[in-house]
């Protein structure tokens, strides 16, 4: 890696079963070929491991994101990728967290609630429809969309491969991976012969 090469957080928030988890896999996979260092944290491992003893209210709903972010920034710091997948639904967390790492790409994982439900292989949303599940995100929480996400996959209607490439090209833009996946070499300068 050269030492040009920076790092970011990539920060995946959208509905639950929107495609977070998923794409979070691809890309770690991705950025891992083109060697570079990168660690995937996952809404559900760590809300086991960092955050167990949380609930679901707004507060502590915003002390677990807080904790993500921390450890994104940690990571983003020490030129690892971070890749979150937690649902983290509210804006003005999401900012703080911005502010706090600086190196952020939030991407909207955006997905009809319908085609979430569908896909919902845990059985959550019934639940929470069937008012078993109090404070459940987009049916009896709120989710508050980005307004400017640096980018918004529609994984309603993309297959995952296309939305990780839209993922990949925006990393690219934003100077954070080389382009096309060509890990960037020093050139090579001949000595000119002047005799």
């Amino acid at each position: 890696m050269s030492s040009s090469q920076k790092s970011c957080t990539i920060w995946l928030t959208g509905l639950p079963s929107s495609g977070k988890s998923t794409l979070a896999v691809l890309l770690e996979k991705e950025i891992a070929k083109r060697n570079r260092a990168v660690e995937v944290l996952d809404g559900d491992v760590v809300r086991t491991n960092l955050s167990k003893g949380l609930g679901f209210s707004k507060e502590d709903r915003n002390t677990n994101i807080k904790r993500i972010g921390f450890v994104c920034h940690l990571l983003s710091r020490n030129s690892t990728f971070a890749i979150s997948a937690a649902i983290s639904p509210y804006r003005e967390v999401r900012q703080d967290v911005r502010e706090m790492i600086g190196d952020f790409v939030e991407i909207y994982v955006d997905c009809p609630v319908e085609e979430c439900i569908r896909r919902d292989v845990k059985g959550l949303y019934k639940k929470a429809i069937a008012g078993e599940i109090q404070e459940f995100t987009g049916i009896s929480d709120p989710y508050e969309e980005p307004r400017n996400p640096e980018l918004v996959v529609k994984t309603g209607d993309e297959e995952p491969a296309e939305s990780l490439q839209k993922i990949l090209a925006k990393l690219e833009e934003l100077g954070y991976l080389a382009q096309n996946g060509v890990t960037e070499a020093v050139p090579q300068v001949e000595p000119v012969n002047a005799g």
